[in-house]
C-alpha cells in the first residue's frame, strides 16, 4: 500500500505489487517436494480436507503459489499466517510452512492413534459381549445353560447391590474370583459360597429410622410396664439427646435385679418405643469365645459369632441387642467369652468389630446394647466398667397388686380361654396369694399361681358351670392348696433378749428375730442358727460392746464384776436351716444382748439394721428399700436405721414412709434409747 488518496465516498489508494523472490535451485525443489509430501499425509488424516487436494498440489507449478495454497488449508494461528504472508523469500516461506505442517501432521497422527485404540477396545468389548450372548442363546436352545456361570453372575450382581464397606467389597470380589475358578465338586467351593452369602446378606447400610417422639415413647413404656422409672427416664433421656445429636453412639446399659422383675421384657418394650428391631441373645452357660467372635473359616462347619448372626436376623445395622444373663458367662480352656465382649461393648472400639469368620470390620456403633443380670459380682470389672448399670429392685406388694390387675390377670384369662365375666379375683385374694403362696422379688410365681386358678375355673366352665366365679381369700385353699409361706410378723408382746432385725434376701426384704439368753457357766459365747463368718464376728463385737457398756454403767445397771465370767451367752437366730450372713444384724445383736444382760425388754414394734463397731458407732448398710418394705409388711411401726442411710429413703414409696416412724442413729446408745423399755431411765 503506497498511498491512500481518497476516503469518501469510498476508499481509493495506490498500491505496488510485491513480487516473490524466487531462486530456482535444487534445494528449493527438495523443499517443495518435502512440503507437498507432508501435505498429502495431512490430507489423508484430516477428516475435513477432501482428497482432491492431493491432485491440486501437483498441478501448481510455482513454489510460492504452492506454499500459499497449502497455508490456506492447514490449521495456523493468526500470527503464524501473518508471518507466512510477510515472508517474500519463497524458500524461507516454504521452510517455515514445513515446520507448521510437520506440527499439524504430528497432532493428526496422535489423534488417529488414540481413535484407533479406542475403537479397538470398543470392538473387543462388543465382540466379547456378542460372543457371550451367542453362547447364552445356544445353551438356552440346547437346554444346556451353565448353572455355575449363572450363579457367579447372580452373586456378582448381589455384591454390587449389597452396599458393602470398601474392605468387605474387596474381600467379596477376591473370594468370588476364587469361586469362579473352582470346580463345584471341590470342598472349598461350598465354604466360599457360604462365606459370600454371609457377606452379602449382612445389613451393611440398612437401618431403621428411630422414632424420636418422646411423648409417644413414654406412652409405650408406661403401657407395657408399671413403675421401672429409672429405666424409663434413661431411655427418654437418650431419645432427647438423639433428637439433638442424630449421629450419637448407642448407649450400653446393664439392667441388674432379681429374677422376674421385667428386665428382658422391658428391653422389648424399649425396642418398640424406639421403632427398632429387637434381637435377644442368651449368654447363660456360654463358655467358648468363638460363640461371640465366630470361628475361623479353616474349621469345618465354621460360622460367624452370635453378634453377626443376630444382625443378619434383624436385617438392620441399628437394632436393640439384648445380651441376657451376662452374669452367667463361663470360662474354660476354649477362652473367656467375657473378654470377647470387651470389644463389642466398648463404644470406642465397636465401630470396627472384626468377627473371626468374616475377617472384615463391621460397624456396631449404631447398635443399642442392653445386658441383663441378677447380680454384678460375677461380671468382670473391665466389662462392668463399659456399661451403665441400672438396678431394678423387687416390687412392693402394692406394685405387685397393680401389675397383677393390669397385666397378669388379663393375660392369664386370655391364655386359658376365659373372660372377665367368668372369673374375677378380688384385690384381697391377690394380696393373700402374694403373701402366702409366693416369696419373690419378681412376679413369675405370682403369675404361675394366678394361672393355676384360671385353669381350675376353666375346667369348671368346660364341665358346664355357667355362673361367674369370684375368688376371695377364703377360697384360695380350694384352688391353690395349703399356704406355702408364712411371712414373719411382729411379736405380740415386748420381750427381754429378743430384738427384731431387718434382712435382705434375693427375693426381697424380710424380718428376723435375734434371741439372746444368759445361763450359768464359764463365760462362753454360743452362736446358733447357721450364721456365716461375718455374722459371727458381729455377735462377738456386740458382746464386747455390751461388756464395756455394763462396766461403764456398773452401778446404774447393778451388774456384778464377775457377771460375764459366771454366765454363758447364747445367741440364736431362728430359721436355723437357712444360711445367714452379713454385717447388718450387728445392731440387732447388740440390742438383744444388752436387753438380756440388763433385763430391759425390747419394744415389739421396732425393727433395726446396721453394722456396729467396738467404739459404738453404727455404719451404713445396703438393701434399705427392701428392708423398710419388709418392716411395713410385718406390721412394725418404727425402724432404726444408720444415720448415713437416711438418703436411701428416697427409693421407698411415699405411702410406706408416711406409715412408719424412722430413727436415724449414729451410735448404739441412740438405738438403745429408742429400742429398750426401762423404768430405771436412760443410760448416760
Amino acid at each position: 500500500l503506497k498511498e491512500v488518496s481518497q476516503i469518501e465516498p469510498y476508499l481509493k489508494a495506490k498500491v505496488e505489487v510485491v513480487e516473490d523472490k524466487v531462486e530456482k535451485t535444487t534445494e528449493l525443489e527438495a523443499l517443495v517436494r518435502n512440503l507437498a509430501g507432508l501435505f498429502q499425509r495431512v490430507v489423508e488424516l484430516a477428516p475435513n480436507l477432501p482428497s482432491e487436494l492431493n491432485i491440486a498440489v501437483f498441478n501448481i507449478p510455482e513454489p510460492g503459489s504452492l506454499a500459499d495454497f497449502i497455508a490456506a488449508h492447514i490449521n495456523l494461528k493468526l500470527e503464524e499466517g501473518q508471518e507466512i504472508l510477510e515472508t517474500i523469500d519463497v524458500a524461507e516461506r516454504i521452510r517455515k510452512l514445513t515446520t507448521f505442517a510437520s506440527r499439524e501432521l504430528e497432532v493428526l497422527e496422535l489423534g488417529s492413534k488414540i481413535q484407533s485404540q479406542a475403537k479397538e477396545e470398543m470392538t473387543r468389548a462388543q465382540r466379547e459381549f456378542y460372543l457371550r450372548e451367542q453362547l447364552k442363546a445356544i445353551q438356552k436352545e440346547l437346554g444346556e445353560a451353565d448353572e455355575r456361570t449363572l450363579e457367579i453372575n447372580e452373586l456378582r450382581e448381589k455384591i454390587a447391590e449389597a452396599s458393602l464397606s470398601p474392605q468387605a467389597n474387596k474381600e467379596a470380589e477376591r473370594e468370588l474370583d476364587r469361586l469362579a475358578k473352582m470346580p463345584p465338586a471341590a470342598a472349598e467351593y461350598t465354604v466360599s459360597r457360604t462365606y459370600l452369602d454371609w457377606l452379602i446378606n449382612l445389613p451393611w447400610s440398612k437401618s431403621t429410622e428411630d422414632n424420636l417422639d418422646i411423648v409417644r415413647a413414654s406412652g409405650v413404656l408406661d403401657e407395657d410396664h408399671y413403675n421401672l422409672n429409672k429405666v424409663k427416664e434413661r431411655i427418654l433421656d437418650y431419645l432427647a439427646v438423639r433428637k439433638l445429636k442424630p449421629d450419637m453412639k448407642g448407649p450400653i446399659l446393664c439392667f441388674v435385679g432379681p429374677p422376674g422383675t421385667g428386665k428382658t421384657s422391658v428391653g422389648q418394650s424399649i425396642a418398640r418405643a424406639l421403632g427398632r428391631k429387637f434381637v435377644r441373645i442368651s449368654l447363660g452357660g456360654i463358655r467358648d469365645e468363638a460363640d461371640i467372635r465366630g470361628h475361623r473359616r479353616t474349621y469345618v462347619g465354621a460360622l460367624p459369632g452370635r453378634i453377626i448372626q443376630g444382625l443378619r436376623r434383624a436385617e438392620s445395622n441399628n437394632p436393640l441387642f439384648m445380651l441376657d444373663e451376662i452374669d452367667k458367662l463361663g470360662v474354660d480352656f476354649r477362652g473367656d467369652p467375657a473378654a470377647a465382649l470387651l470389644e463389642v461393648l466398648d463404644p470406642e472400639q465397636n465401630s470396627s468389630f472384626v468377627d473371626h469368620y468374616l475377617d472384615v470390620p463391621f460397624d456396631l456403633s449404631k447398635v443399642m446394647f442392653i445386658t441383663t443380670g441378677n447380680i454384678v459380682d460375677p461380671i468382670p470389672p473391665a466389662l462392668l466398667d463399659r456399661m451403665e448399670v441400672i438396678e431394678l429392685s423387687g416390687y412392693t406388694e402394692d406394685e405387685k397388686l397393680h401389675i397383677a390387675k393390669k397385666f397378669l390377670i388379663p393375660k392369664q384369662l386370655n391364655e386359658n380361654g376365659l373372660t372377665p365375666q367368668q372369673l374375677a379375683i378380688s384385690d384381697e385374694a391377690v394380696l393373700a396369694i402374694i403373701r402366702n403362696y409366693t416369696r419373690e422379688a419378681g412376679l413369675r410365681n405370682l403369675e404361675r399361681e394366678i394361672g393355676a386358678i384360671c385353669r381350675k375355673v376353666a375346667r369348671q366352665v368346660a364341665e358346664g358351670k355357667e355362673e361367674p366365679t369370684t375368688v376371695i381369700p377364703d377360697k384360695l385353699h380350694d384352688y391353690l392348696g395349703a399356704k406355702k409361706f408364712h411371712y414373719q410378723i411382729a411379736e405380740e408382746a415386748d420381750e427381754v433378749g429378743v430384738a427384731t432385725g431387718l434382712a435382705w434376701t434375693p427375693t426381697g426384704g424380710d424380718i428376723i428375730f435375734v434371741e439372746a439368753t444368759l445361763v450359768p457357766g464359764k463365760g462362753n459365747l454360743t452362736l446358733t442358727g447357721k450364721l456365716g463368718d461375718v455374722m459371727q464376728e458381729s455377735a462377738k463385737a456386740a458382746l464386747t460392746y455390751a461388756r464395756s457398756l455394763t462396766a461403764l454403767h456398773k452401778a446404774q445397771l447393778d451388774v456384778p464384776t464377775s457377771f460375764y465370767e459366771d454366765n454363758d451367752v447364747h445367741v440364736h437366730v431362728p430359721a436355723g436351716a437357712i444360711p445367714k450372713d452379713g454385717p447388718s444384724a450387728g445392731i440387732t445383736m447388740a440390742v438383744a444382748l444388752i436387753s438380756a444382760v440388763t433385763g430391759r425388754s425390747v419394744s415389739k414394734d421396732i425393727g433395726m439394721t446396721g453394722e456396729i463397731t467396738l467404739r459404738g458407732k453404727i455404719l451404713p448398710v445396703g438393701g434399705i428399700r427392701d428392708k423398710v418394705l419388709a418392716a411395713h409388711r410385718a406390721g412394725l411401726r418404727k425402724v432404726i436405721l444408720p444415720k448415713e442411710n437416711e438418703k436411701d429413703l428416697e427409693e421407698v414409696p411415699q405411702q410406706v414412709k408416711e406409715e412408719l416412724q424412722f430413727v436415724f442413729a449414729d451410735r448404739i446408745d441412740e438405738a438403745l434409747e429408742a429400742a429398750l423399755k426401762d423404768s430405771r431411765g436412760a443410760l448416760e
